[in-house]
């Protein structure tokens, strides 16, 4: 565990900047940051956001949800309070982490094997949504004052969970992390478990910012009988104009049994199906395995290009590295797919933050690169990665074309003989272009910047004595100040 927090900094000056709004930061899952991060001097806070970490041995496998930020600075932490469920959001004050307020959600996690993700988003409006039981939301007005209200939310009604609450409680519940889009109107799945007097069955739901609600049946978007679910974790994306809306959907999850599943593009404004996708392994041109354990979520390109990431469908084939899928915006056309895709969301990487790029593409991918030791035949060599999504190379695993590699980094923590390093446990990097540098989080307790024009590690801090652990977002402040969660904390880094 960390040592004592530092004396509280005072407050500064007042802030304004840009807010990270929710997992990997916008709509669009591009965790770019637009202020220059801070130097990592010191921990400046930290708290806790599991009461109750449970581990299995020495490894932690839970998915914590992303802490957004609002352009004023107030952090909201997801905090889970017990052994298996319970949880709040706390507002902290970013420039010290001195609480400004706290809620508590009636949330209950849907079925699971590791623990899925709590999250909350803050809309344009300032507006914090955050689950509740029963498939409801609550949110609150004006996140960065004191005092403030707790309001509910129903997607199909308020007046229909109230005649019947328990059933709903019991049966409806949200599964994946909470996207909003510029208007206000929010999206998510949601899994159904039985009975209930709307009908629902497992899906994707809109809240307008109204309040109204419309939702549509995973097995309906999809168009196939064997899709029953949004996949667990699976944060919805929009297009860049706000009109599509992207998910994964996939079959059940039953024992001995690997998921599969489409990536959808549906109308924003009506969740009709627009196009959809089956997600297939580029190996072997069977259907790819789209695992409940992941938090992949699809990130959109500043060109309108999706990427997706899954599982290889004969595992450990690919060393269990995955792939990560690669489509235009009308899901018509797959592009040459990358060499990893488990469990991670990429982030953008704006070309001009290598100089000695000389490339076709406006923009790269970020992404963790690890190549497991002990699953598969990996060599525990694990890296992170910039990407070109327009060249390739051969990929010297499976021997097929693959997104070409402009930059690796190799972990920089010995674990294991033979060259094997601690795993870069991040789920999304952040990206600060700003500074040319991306900041990555590590199972050696470690928080690190990767300077790309140097392709070197120019930063790091020690965050905790390091643990194995499900993969985290790393989040930049408004104030430039970054965050991390390590070991079941967060970690408010900078000056």
């Amino acid at each position: 565990m960390p040592a004592p927090p530092p004396p509280p900094l005072p407050p500064g000056p007042p802030v304004f900047g840009p807010a990270w709004s929710g997992y990997a930061r916008d709509a669009q899952h591009s965790a770019l940051g637009a202020i220059a991060s801070q130097p990592f001097n010191q921990i400046r806070w930290f708290t806790p956001v599991d009461l109750a970490p449970q581990y299995s041995g020495s490894a932690l496998w839970i998915h914590y949800g992303s802490p957004v930020i609002s352009a004023r600075n107030a952090v909201i932490v997801p905090v889970k309070t017990g052994a298996t469920g319970g949880f709040r959001l706390e507002a902290r004050l970013g420039s010290n982490g001195i609480l400004l307020w706290s809620a508590d959600s009636d949330y209950v996690l849907p079925a699971h094997d590791w623990v899925p993700s709590f999250s909350a988003c803050i809309t344009a409006s300032n507006r914090m949504y955050a689950p509740r039981s029963g498939g409801r939301v609550m949110f609150r007005d004006d996140v960065d004052n004191t005092s403030g209200t707790i309001q509910t939310a129903v997607f199909y009604g308020a007046a229909s969970y109230a005649a019947a609450p328990a059933t709903y409680d019991d049966t409806i519940r949200i599964s994946t992390p909470l996207t909003a889009d510029a208007a206000g109107n929010l999206f998510f799945g949601f899994v159904a478990t039985g009975a209930n007097p709307s009908g629902l069955m497992s899906g994707i739901a809109r809240l307008a910012a109204d309040g109204t609600g419309t939702w549509v049946g995973a097995t309906l978007a999809a168009g196939s009988a064997t899709i029953t679910q949004v996949a667990l974790n699976c944060a919805p994306a929009l297009s860049l104009d706000g009109g599509t809306l992207y998910v994964a959907v996939n079959t059940s999850p039953l024992t001995g049994v690997r998921q599969t599943g489409f990536l959808l593009a549906l109308d924003s404004a009506t969740l009709a199906t627009v196009a959809r996708i089956a997600l297939t392994d580029p190996l072997s041109g069977t259907a790819a395995w789209v695992n409940d354990n992941a938090t992949s979520s699809p990130t959109i390109g500043p060109d309108g290009d999706v990427y997706f990431g899954v599982l290889e469908a004969n595992l450990p084939a690919h060393n269990d590295r995955g792939w990560l899928l690669h489509f235009d915006a009308t899901l018509s056309v797959s592009k040459t797919p990358g060499s990893f895709g488990w469990d991670d969301t990429v982030s953008i990487v704006p070309a001009p933050m290598i100089p000695s790029y000389a490339g076709p593409s406006t923009y790269l991918l970020g992404t963790k690169y690890n190549n497991y030791a002990g699953l598969g035949t990996g060599d525990g060599r694990n890296r992170i990665a910039v990407l070109d999504p327009n060249q390739t190379q051969i990929d010297t695993i499976a021997g097929i074309p693959v997104m070409k590699e402009i930059l690796t980094q190799l972990g920089p923590t010995a674990e294991g003989g033979a060259g094997a390093v601690k795993e870069w446990c991040i789920n999304t990097a952040a990206v600060d272009p700003l500074t040319n540098s991306i900041l990555v989080n590590s199972e050696d307790g470690r928080l690190y910047r990767w300077d790309l024009p140097t392709n070197q590690f120019v930063e790091s801090i020690a965050l905790t004595s390091g643990v194995g652990e499900a993969y985290t977002p790393t989040v930049l402040g408004p104030d430039g100040a970054v965050y991390a969660i390590n070991n079941a904390v967060l970690f408010s880094v900078g000056r």
